[in-house]
Formats: structure tokens, sequence, C-alpha cells
């Protein structure tokens, strides 16, 4: 048995283990993990791919489906349920087990406790002791009864005497137990075909056992072969680790100072957003206040000019007003009409009492000379470049590389040196050599096995061969005495043919009363060592209860509580069970996790004497980054800024121009005036008055579109840039405070507070770079559980030896008792049926007739027995005539 402790071991290197020691985690600090638990969790760990474990496949399907016979063992099991319907006695045989553990002495059976266990032993095996009481009673019987069967006839009884009386309903008799020999027959040859098909398949499936034990040591083989293969390339798949935390190391600048980049860029890049926010207010309020400036002098200017043209206009329509047309009484009511609405063309906003920007606009232009901008942008530039800052100040890490490599190829080679500290390869080697061996010794075995089958196929068609007799004897009976018998005939004047069917019915009562006997003893015998071991293993195998048994906990020993582990570690308090173990093989789960071996190897404990050591723990630890280089607005961005603030803009009198814009320019709409206009000079007569009006109303309209609208357009400028300018200098002062205060903290997080953030940032750099291993430790785990060394073929072993055992053997053994038991029972209807058949075929001796008496005229039966005296007389008989058979004498038959 040593291989299988050097394939227990061959798989220890990879077992985990529940938790980590704390004297093993010196590689971390305490204090460091408990922060990193206040603080935040890690980023997730980039996962690493290590391919797949090379699959062993196996061959082996333990699986059998028994066809047309499984109806057979179908029958046979309701049979069995119908004799032993109770449930499998699991603490009972456990029970029985541990109070006979120093073994069975008849003074212990005396015991009140162990006679309890007897009686419930009784109770459970009532069925098959009532069964088999009633078979040896039969086999007891037969031979008594039937010697007392030849005694009697001997004496002319019970059908020995050779005379048969004459009934009306004969024929009705003879029919009857002519059909139900024939049926009994039939029953019989059903039960002699089940029993011959049971033979058979006994035979066939000898032959698969051949098939399931080739491929389960195949499987075996395969499982022996793929294991080392398997373990080699956990331990390989190592190296895909090391190159991950090997090439994190050499990129470290960018990996790091990406980590503290975007720790950092939370509090940092808001505030440059809000001061590039006001780089750009900057320059729309010069654009503003530039609109504002040349708006404003557009509409002096412009006003102006309207101004002098609306008073031309006014006065120029004033002296059409006053021409002597208007004096007529009809007209004149529409002049005055006209008159009364000419101080409505006038100007109604006034621009130039309006403040001018010029001050503030002047300042603003100093403030741009400085581009905020470009500062703001230095600041950013200055920020992303901290992972190259902090390559530069961690050239001692790449530096070395060289060491942390040799470091990690030292935990390699002692990895690798675990996995080959035991002879894993040899062992395996010596475990196929043993495999074929085995096999070879099996195969050795097969003629002997085939030869021993011959035999026992020959007994059983033998003991089929004494029913098929009697069977043979009933059916040749059955033809000769209805193909002989003549309705003509008396019993005396029988034929031969008809004589002879009813002596091979007797031959065939003869010989079942010989052979009832020993088929009843055989079939006894098979139906209680066949039934028991059904239901005492092959059910409770199949529904996994035997397993229930031989994990009981002290079982086998009081002081041992499982004794699988007991036996293969010697370590009897592991929960390791043989109903657990084929479980985990049944599933295809690793012989790792059927054995837990975790109990006993703790990988995790080794990789923190490898792996987490403190050197290269040390390695980590040194990483120093300074961020007080980087600087994110320069004093001419902050001069800029309060220059800004105090530029002037928020003094501007904004009310004073809405006002005026609000106004609007003229007092009137023109176009509507020129529209009223024209609507009065529709009134008028035609003529030069109403000529003169509509050509006032065309001046008009021209004064609207060339003076009015660009003004329009101007004080619509000038209303957006002034909104403009009143929100940005809402509050100016307070926001450039706000810009200039949320830039001096991120400045003081990256000068005071950058180290806790390097070193949190560092420690989840670490983690990750621990995070590899960890994956490899979990990926071994999960490998070892469920890809290396797969245990199926343990579990098909075991099922295996269930089909040859139960399926193939036991099943067809009940059925074949089932089907020989059968034919047993029916020999007695047969014995019967027979008997009274061969009383209408066989010759007689003697027969009734009648006389015609002529003193009387009556016809009266006389009876007389061979020997001459009187059986049964009539009251009417005056006289007695004998007639017996002058072809032969007297005859005396025992049959």
């Amino acid at each position: 048995m040593l291989w299988t402790r050097w394939l227990v071991l061959l798989l220890c290197w990879g077992a985990t283990g529940s938790e980590q020691q704390a004297d093993e985690r010196g590689a971390v600090p305490a204090e460091v993990r408990s922060d990193s638990r206040r603080e935040r969790s890690p980023p997730p760990v980039e996962p690493l791919d290590f391919g797949f474990v090379p699959a062993a496949v196996y061959n082996t399907h333990a699986y059998y489906e028994p066809g047309s016979m499984g109806i057979l063992f179908h029958m046979v099991h309701a049979f069995l349920y119908m004799v032993q319907p109770n449930l499998f006695p699991k603490d009972l045989i456990v029970k029985v087990i541990q109070q006979n553990m120093g073994g069975i002495k008849i003074e212990e059976w005396r015991k009140p406790e162990n006679v309890v266990l007897l009686l419930q032993w009784i109770q459970y095996e009532s069925g098959f002791l009532i069964c088999a009481t009633f078979g040896v009673v039969f086999v007891v019987l037969i031979p008594i009864i039937a010697m007392c069967f030849c005694m009697c006839r001997c004496c002319d009884n019970c059908g020995g005497e050779m005379h048969q009386r004459q009934r009306k309903n004969a024929d009705c008799h003879r029919g009857f137990y002519t059909a139900s020999l024939i049926a009994t027959t039939i029953f019989i040859i059903v039960g002699v075909l089940i029993a011959l098909a049971a033979n058979h398949n006994i035979s066939s499936q000898v032959k698969s056992t051949r098939r399931l034990i080739n491929t389960n040591m195949r499987d075996l083989k395969t499982f022996a072969n793929n294991t080392p293969a398997q373990v080699d390339y956990l331990t390989a798949q190592y190296t895909t680790a090391k190159n991950k935390v090997l090439s994190d190391l050499d990129n470290i600048g960018p990996l790091l100072g990406g980590r503290i980049h975007i720790q950092l860029e939370k509090s940092v890049i808001p505030s440059l957003d809000t001061a590039l926010r006001m780089a750009g207010a900057m320059r729309e309020t010069k654009e503003a206040l530039e609109n504002v400036s040349s708006s404003l002098e557009v509409l002096q200017d412009g006003v102006g000019k309207l101004q002098a043209s609306l008073s031309g206009e006014r006065a120029s329509l004033s002296n059409t007003l006053s021409d002597p047309a208007c004096t007529n009484g009809a007209v004149s009511h529409t002049c005055n009409t006209i008159r009364s609405t000419l101080s409505q063309l006038g100007i109604n906003a006034d621009f130039s009492k309006v403040p001018d920007v010029n001050h503030a606009l002047a300042n603003v232009n100093t403030v741009l000379k400085t581009d905020l901008s470009n500062i703001v942008q230095k600041g950013y530039a200055s920020f992303n470049d901290t992972p190259r800052l902090v390559k530069e100040q961690t050239k001692n890490i790449v530096a070395a590389l060289p060491r942390v490599k040799g470091m990690l190829d030292k935990i390699g080679a002692e990895i690798t040196g675990f996995s080959k500290m035991f002879p894993v390869e040899a062992s395996l080697a010596n475990f196929t050599i043993f495999l074929n061996e085995r096999h070879k010794a099996i195969e050795s075995y097969y003629p002997q096995i085939d030869q021993m089958d011959f035999y026992r196929w020959i007994a059983c068609v033998a003991v089929l061969c004494m029913v098929v007799l009697v069977l043979a004897f009933n059916i040749l009976g059955l033809l000769c005495g209805n193909c002989g018998y003549d309705k003509q005939a008396t019993p005396t004047t029988r034929g031969c043919l008809s004589n002879t069917g009813g002596n091979l019915l007797m031959a065939g009562v003869g010989f079942s009363f010989i052979f009832a006997w020993v088929l009843m003893a055989i079939v006894t015998t098979l139906f209680v060592v066949g039934g028991n071991v059904e239901k005492l293993i092959c059910e409770p195998l199949a529904n996994r209860q035997l397993f229930k048994i031989i994990d009981t906990p002290f079982l086998v020993h009081p002081e041992k509580r499982n004794f699988l582990p007991g036996m293969l570690f010697q370590n009897p308090n592991i929960d390791l069970t043989l109903g657990g173990m084929y479980r985990e093989c049944y599933d295809n789960n690793g012989l790792y996790h059927a054995l837990q071996l975790e109990t006993m190897f703790n990988i995790n404990s080794f990789l923190n004497r490898t792996v987490y050591n403190r050197d290269l723990a040390k390695v980590f630890d040194s990483v120093q980054v300074d961020l007080q280089g980087i600087t994110l607005l320069e004093q001419a961005g902050r001069d800029n800024l309060i220059n800004f603030a105090n530029s002037g803009i928020g003094q501007i009198d904004y009310q004073a121009y809405l006002t005026e814009v609000n106004k609007g320019v003229t007092l009137i709409d023109l176009l509507s005036f020129c529209s009223d206009l024209e609507a009065q000079a529709d009134q008028l007569p035609r003529g030069a008055l109403e000529n003169a009006l509509r050509g006032h109303a065309s001046s008009i309209r021209s004064i609207h579109r060339e003076q009015v609208v660009p003004l329009e357009q101007a004080m619509s400028t000038l209303h957006q840039s002034i909104k403009q300018l009143q929100k940005t200098s809402n509050d100016l002062p307070v926001k450039v405070t706000n810009v200039l205060s949320a830039i001096d903290a991120a400045e003081y997080l990256i000068t005071h507070n950058a180290s806790h953030v390097v070193k949190q940032e560092t420690k989840a750099y670490v983690q990750g770079l621990v995070g590899y291993f960890k994956q490899y430790t979990e990926w071994v785990k999960n490998s070892l559980t469920a890809e290396v060394a797969q245990c199926k073929p343990i579990s098909n072993i075991v099922d295996s030896m269930e089909i040859v055992g139960c399926s193939f053997i036991i099943d067809s053994v009940n059925t074949f008792w089932f089907g020989l038991g059968g034919c047993c029972i029916l020999l007695i209807p047969s014995i019967i049926f027979s008997v009274k058949l061969a009383k209408y075929y066989r010759r007689m001796d003697t027969e009734d007739v009648f006389e015609d008496m002529a003193n009387t005229g009556n016809h009266d039966e006389q009876v007389c027995d061979i020997h001459g005296n009187l059986a049964i007389s009539s009251p009417y008989c005056d006289t007695l005539t004998r007639f017996p058979r002058a072809s032969a004498p007297p005859s005396y038959s025992v049959w």
C-alpha cells in the first residue's frame, strides 16, 4: 500500500487550509490592514489566464440497462418486496456489529440486549423465514407423500384399482382435467423459460464483465499517467503569476503613478477646471465689454441722427397739414387727428447720459495680458506628470528587479522542489506496473471463469431438464391420450395409444415426486441466499444506505471515529467518510478534495513562508514618492485672478443700461404710425393732400428701415452683453476666492497629505501584486478540487462491482429461482390432474355392465371387482354377473 500513500502525498503540496496564522503575516503589518479596511477596498486585481489543466478522459460507463430481462427483474423485485417490505435495518445491523465486535459467542446471546436484537432480526426476516419454512416443509413432505401415495396405490386405493365407474358426466370431467393440465403445463413451461433466460443471461453478462474490467483498468492507468502531467502543469503556471509581478514592477511608474494620479485627481482636476473656466470668463467679459462699448457708440450716434430725421419729418408733415385743403369741413377732422399724433414722432431712449465702460475694459485688457489659460495648462501638465515623477523616484525598485526576480525564482524553485519532494512519477509508474500485473492476473482467470460458468450453465440446464422431463411426459401423455381416446370404447377395451398416454401421465407423476423435493431444496437455498443478498446488500448499495453503515462513527473500533481516514492517514478524527468520498468521485472531482487533504496540508502556510516573505515585503516598503514639486497654479495666475476680480466690472451701472434698453428707440412704433397715416389718407378726397400724406408715410418707413432697425439690433446686442456682464460680475470676488481656495486645498493635499495617499496607493499596488499569487493559489485549489486527479475511476469501480454482483449475477440468480420455484409449486396440481386424467386414458381390468332382467324388465348395474366380490348391489338386482376381461388376467399395478 506504499503507492497509495505516495499518491496521497502527491496532492499535498496544493492543499489549502482554513485561516492563515497571524504570525505568518509579517509582510503586512496589522495596522496597515486595519487602515485599508477603514479607508477603502483595494481595486480589483487584473485576472490572470492560467489556461486549462490537461483533462483525463475516462471510458467506463458504469450503467446497465437489462433490456427485456428488466421486466423479469422487476417482477422478482416486486415479489421480494412482498416477502420483505421492511426498510433496511441500518440501526439493527450497527448494533449487532458493535455488540459482537469481539466475535460471536453463544453465551453472549443469552444477554437480554442480544435476545432483543435476535428477536428484531427474526421480525425483519419474518417474510424469508415463512417462505423458507414452506420450502423446507415442501422438501420434507413431498418424499413422504410420494411414499404414502405409492403404498396407497399398491393397496388398490388412491386410484390404484384398475376399475373405472361409468358416469354420465365422465366426458365433462375428462375435459376439465385435460384443460387444467394443459394450463398447468403451459405455466410450467413459462417458468422453465424464465429460468432458462436467467441462466443464459448470467453467461452472457459474464462476458460483458470483461469489458467493464478492461475499461476500469484503462481508466486507472489514465488516472495514473495523467496525474503527474497535471501536477507539473500546476507548478509551471506559477511562472504566469511571476511574470505578471515582474511586469508590474518594471512599469511601477505608470502603474503606481497612475494610481496616485487617479486618487488625487478627485480634488485637483475640479479646482483646475474651475480656474480654466474663470480664464474663459475673462475672455468672455472682454468681448462683452467691447460689445457694450461699440453698441453704446452706435446708439449714441444713431439716436442723434434719428432725432434729427424725425424732427424734420414732423415739421414737414406739419406744413402739409397747414394746406388750405385741410380747412374744408369734411377734411378738417382728419387733418386735426393727424396733427394730434405728430408729437409721438420722437426719441424714447437716451443713451447720452449712460456711463461708458472704457475703464473696466482697460482693466480687463490689462488682466488678459497674462495668459491664465496657459498657466492653468501648466498646472494640468505638472499634475499629469505624476507617473513620470513616481518613476523617477522609484528607480531603486526598478534597480532591485534582478534581486526581486531572484527571490521569485527561488520561490518557484521551492514550489517545484516541494512537488518533487515525493516520488510521484516513480510511485505512479509502480502503480501502473501493479495495474498491468493485476490485469494480466485477472485475464489469466478468464478461462477458469468460463469453464466454471459452463459447468454452472450445465448444472442449471440439468436442473431444468428434470422439469422438462416431467413436461415431456405430460405433453406426450396429453397427445397420446387425446389422439387415442375413443368414446365408443369401454374402459377395458381402450386402445394402445390411449393406454400409453395414461401411462405417460403416470410416469410424469412419478418423476414429479422424484424431482420436486430436490428442485424445491435448490429453490429454497437460492431464495434465502439471493433474496437476502438483494435486500441486505444490493438495494442498500444502490441507494447508498450501505455506506451509512460503513461510515457509522466508532463502528470498527470504539476509540476510532472514522475508519477510512484512520486506515489511510492514521488519523480517525478527520471527517472523511466512504459515502462522501464516493459522492465526490461520482461527481468526478479531484482526489484531493475527495480525500479532504486540505485538513492535513496547508498551502497558505507554505505560501506565507515563500511568496509572502519578509525580504520581498521590504522591497515594497522602500517605495518613497515626494510630490511637493507639483505646482497647480503659479503666482502670476493667482495675481491675474485677483486683478480680474478688481477690474471694476462690478461697479458698472447695469440698471441704467437696462432701463434705457427696455424703453425702445422711438416713442411709437413707426410702422404702426405709417399704417395709421395711410388709413387716414384713404379717408381724404383724391388730390394733392392725399398724395402728400402717403409720401410722408413712405419717408417714415424709410427712416424706420434705415435708422431704427440698426439701432434696435445694437440695443439687442447691448442688452445681451449687459446681462452677461451682470452675471459674471455677480459675486465675482467670492468666486475668485473660491477658485483660489480650491487650488490651495489641492496643493495642500499634494504637499502635506501626499505621503498618506502614496502609502495608501502603494499598499493597493502591493496588494495587487500579492493578488496575482492569491489568484494562483485559488486556481491551484480549484484545480485540485475539480480537475487534478479526477477520481471518477474509483466510483466507477464501485458501480461496476454493483453492476456485476447485483445486476448481472444476483438479479439473474433470483430470476432463476423465481421461475424454477413456480415450476415446483405447479408440479402439485400437475400431479393431481395427471392422476385424475390418467384414469380416462388407461385400459382398465374391470368395468361396469348392465343386464336386462326378464322377470322384472328392469336394468340395473352390477359392479364386481377383480376378486369376484360384490362391490355395489342394487336392491332391485336378483342376480349378479361378473364380466372379467378375457383377454388378460387380472393385473395389479401401483400406478
